[in-house]
């Protein structure tokens, strides 16, 4: 059934209190367990660029120069073309009220986004941004990349599941784990020489899972990173992360965060 914005918004955040004790366990045992193998990160910031402090980022994408990000929130969600340097929006697309944007990612010519709990994605075209069809989506629809033969889509467990991008039937799944320890609350995704690069929601860590088996290879701490925005700031948490391929960097922020930040990753032990 149809919720007002302010409904649907108080509803979003009864769905995070809910889940935030169970995020937090999870994130603890992943990070501090005894028989944790799996390396961890750090990073150093490259460079800082503007944000839109309106944007509800669920997925953000880097291609042919330019960052294309995809955001939430009834009322408020779009799709959008964005440069990198400015942070101005060049192109955007609403999407109707009824629909709570999520994750995004560029395939060719083409661009697919999801919606939370519509059950229904958008395909695009990359340029004019023309709404060319729908797909249904089974699961809810939480973070979405591709690693050039399959999109790749998280619905908020510990589940990832791969899909046709011309049929979207479901090719395979995979559940991520680290130490046999599902990851719960897998949100946005990017595709990073060859691993999956996974936002884990409400906090400030990204796993780095292998894409076949699910094991994660690695944690990439990012806290600290909220304490470079202004003071005083409204911000949510870190989601979103874009990778240039052909440069070799790596950029990430956060919802409603006013910066977008370049970094680099340096391993903690």
């Amino acid at each position: 059934m149809y919720m007002s914005g302010k409904k649907f918004e108080y509803a979003y955040w009864l769905t995070v209190v809910a889940l935030l004790a169970i995020t937090l366990a999870s994130a603890w045992v992943n990070l501090n367990s005894t028989n944790r193998s799996t390396p961890l990160y750090s990073y150093e910031v490259v460079r800082e660029y503007p944000h839109d402090p309106s944007a509800f980022t669920q997925g953000l994408v880097f291609v042919d120069g330019f960052i294309y990000e995809g955001t939430g929130l009834n009322g408020r969600s779009s799709l959008r073309r964005v440069d990198l340097t400015s942070g101005e929006v060049v192109q955007m697309y609403n999407l109707s009220s009824e629909y709570f944007g999520e994750g995004i990612t560029v395939y060719g010519d083409r661009i697919y986004q999801l919606t939370w709990q519509s059950n229904v994605g958008f395909v695009y075209d990359k340029g004019s941004f023309e709404l060319l069809e729908t797909f249904e989506v089974a699961i809810e629809g939480w973070g979405l990349t591709h690693d050039g033969s399959t999109l790749i889509l998280s619905d908020g467990t510990s589940t990832l599941r791969f899909l046709d991008p011309e049929t979207y039937e479901e090719v395979r799944a995979v559940n991520v784990h680290d130490n046999s320890i599902p990851v719960l609350n897998i949100n946005e995704l990017e595709y990073v020489k060859g691993e999956i690069w996974a936002n884990i929601w409400l906090t400030d860590q990204i796993a780095r899972v292998d894409s076949e088996s699910g094991a994660v290879l690695g944690w990439l701490d990012l806290s600290g990173l909220e304490d470079r925005l202004e003071q005083n700031s409204t911000y949510d948490v870190l989601n979103g992360i874009a990778y240039d391929s052909e440069g070799d960097r790596l950029f990430v922020t956060g919802k409603l965060w006013r910066k977008l930040f370049e970094i680099e990753i340096k391993i903690v032990k």
